[in-house]
Formats: structure tokens, C-alpha cells, sequence
């Protein structure tokens, strides 16, 4: 989009990179709600008739149960959107109100990219052009955060779910995979801010310059606010499997839970797919304590329809109102 809106800014009349913008903005907006009603109605694993008839047997309508739902979406979000004002605070200050702007615009835009790599783009779009390159090495930072938590929990839960259920998951695959995904995470933590070797061939010197400046105490906090909120997901995870009355020990859950996110998250996809292979590994993971298949579907889906769907949604707004002229200044 970024460089989409560069060729529009050199080659177009005022009036004419306006109207452009326009339509940009809104097929955006338009792609995104049509992913979204596809992934509802037209699911291929589960259809909407079986989805609403498990919700109303399930009592999931109640305004109670909803309403908490939400809240821990909320909360959810609220942790991101702080960790987002956090590693930005070093080189500029931010309000709460245009970290929320920032990501759920950038969720919005990055709906149907392969594993959200649009939200790169669409974050730099705030921000001018000096700054952009900035702006995506603070995103990458923000998603290894996440990562790191992912694979941390998730390595501990796959163990315990290996020993406790017999699985055609092998332990050995399972030590390298593990090992290989710290080093490179380690290795990428040390090349960025402690490697004294030269960087002149992979960087320019105002981005060595800018990862020098990143104190090691902001990641320490992010991984902190990452791993609170990936213990709100996973117990939103757990809260709807009491809702649908399968009665697990709660870290015998979170084990299976905290599986499930470490495999789905190493498989590349499309965000709009992205319940459905969450949906897949889930089923197969819960299938080993009985429960039902359509259930554990229902409860993918709504996990997606409160975690990304709904704030797509809201991020339809501030796709609509971006100002590509209104950048913020570093």
C-alpha cells in the first residue's frame, strides 16, 4: 500500500490522488467485510445453522456470558495496544487512542495477507517516510515478543500433552524444533542489539543508530505484557470450554490450549483461514479428551469472532478515516 500510495503522490493531480485514495480505502474495507461474512456463512467445516444451534443449546447468548466474553477481548486488546505504545515510547510518544488506531487499522488492512505480513505495511503508514523503516523493525520486535511467548508456554503444554496422552508426536522432533526456534530468537536479539560486528552490509547507519537506542528494559516489559496477554487469550480459550460443558482440569486445558497456539502458530496462512487451521489442530488435539467435534469448531470460531473479527470491524473505521497527508513526525 505504501508504495501504491508513493506512485499515486508522483503521478497524479490533487483532486485525482484524493478520489484514488478514496477507492483504496474502501475495497480495503469492502475485501475485509467479505472475507469476514465468508468465514461466517460459507465455512466449509462448520456451517452457520450447526454454529448458532451449539451457541442457543449451550446458553452462549446470555448477555452475562457475552458480556465477559468481551471484556477479555477488551483486555486483550488493551494489553497490545499498551506493549505498542511501549516499544514505540523510546523514539516518540504515542496516545492510547492512536495505538488503538494504529492496530486495529493495520489488523484490518492485513485481514487476507499470509500471516498478517500486510500490518508491516500498514502500520509504517502512519508515520513519514524517514520513519517507516523504523516502524516495521519496532512490529517485527512486537511479533517475536509474541512468538517467544507462544513457544515458550506452548513447548511446556506440548511436552506435558505428549506425556500424558499416546500421540503420534514425537519428543525428539519436538526438542529440535524447540532448540532451533530459540537460538534463532536469541540469535536475532543479539544481532540487533548486542552484535559489535559490522552491520553496514544489512543496515544503514540511522537504523543501527535506532536499534542502539531500544533499552533492553522495554523488551523485558513486552515480553511481559506479551505473556499477560496471551494468558487472557488462552483463559477466554478455557472460560468457553466450561461454557460448553467440557469439564477439564484447568492445566490439563491450558496444556492442550497453549498446543494448539505453538502448532497453528508455525503454520503459514491467511488470517481469514486462520480459525480454521486453529480449528483443525484443535479438534485433533481435543479429540484425545473426548470432546466433540462441532463444539470444539464453535469455540474456534468464536475465539475469531471476538478476537479478530469484531475489531477488524472497528478497524473499518480508521481504514476509512486514515489521512495518508497526516503522518506523525519522528
Amino acid at each position: 500500500m505504501d508504495l501504491i500510495c508513493t506512485i499515486i503522490a508522483h503521478t497524479l493531480p490533487y483532486r485525482s490522488k484524493q478520489r484514488l485514495f478514496k477507492l483504496i480505502k474502501i475495497s480495503i474495507v469492502l475485501a475485509a467485510l467479505y472475507f469476514i461474512y465468508q468465514k461466517i456463512v460459507h465455512n466449509n467445516t462448520l456451517h452457520f445453522s450447526e454454529f448458532y444451534n451449539i451457541l442457543s443449546e449451550n446458553n452462549a447468548f446470555s448477555v452475562k456470558t457475552l458480556s465477559f466474553l468481551l471484556i477479555l477481548s477488551i483486555i486483550n486488546w488493551l494489553f497490545e495496544l499498551f506493549k505498542w505504545q511501549l516499544l514505540l515510547r523510546p523514539f516518540k510518544n504515542i496516545s492510547l487512542k492512536q495505538a488503538c488506531e494504529q492496530c486495529l487499522g493495520s489488523l484490518t488492512t492485513s485481514l487476507i495477507t499470509p500471516n498478517r505480513i500486510g500490518e508491516y505495511g500498514a502500520k509504517a503508514m502512519y508515520y513519514e517516510a524517514s520513519f517507516r523503516k523504523h516502524i516495521v523493525a519496532i512490529n517485527f520486535i512486537n511479533n517475536i515478543l509474541q512468538l517467544a511467548v507462544t513457544t515458550f508456554v506452548g513447548l511446556i503444554g506440548l511436552w506435558w500433552f505428549i506425556q500424558s496422552y499416546n500421540t503420534a508426536l514425537n519428543m525428539e522432533y519436538l526438542a529440535i524444533y524447540g532448540t532451533i526456534l530459540v537460538l534463532v530468537i536469541s540469535f536475532i536479539g543479539w544481532f540487533i542489539f548486542k552484535g559489535n560486528f559490522k552491520l553496514k552490509q544489512v543496515s544503514t547507519k540511522k537504523l543501527r543508530r535506532f536499534f542502539k537506542r531500544f533499552p533492553i528494559k522495554t523488551l523485558y516489559y513486552g515480553f511481559g505484557l506479551s505473556f499477560l496477554r496471551y494468558a487472557v487469550f488462552s483463559f477466554q480459550f478455557y472460560f468457553l470450554l466450561q461454557i460448553f460443558q467440557i469439564r477439564l482440569p484447568y492445566f490439563e486445558a491450558i496444556s492442550i490450549i497453549a498446543s494448539m497456539y505453538l502448532i497453528a502458530s508455525i503454520i503459514p496462512s491467511i488470517t481469514l483461514f486462520d480459525g480454521l487451521i486453529k480449528g483443525s489442530v484443535s479438534v485433533y488435539l481435543f479429540a484425545f479428551v473426548g470432546a466433540h467435534e462441532l463444539i470444539i469448531l464453535s469455540i474456534t470460531m468464536v475465539m475469531w469472532m471476538l478476537n479478530f473479527m469484531i475489531p477488524s470491524l472497528i478497524g473499518c473505521f480508521y481504514v476509512l478515516n486514515f489521512k495518508y497527508n497526516k503522518t506523525i513526525n519522528s
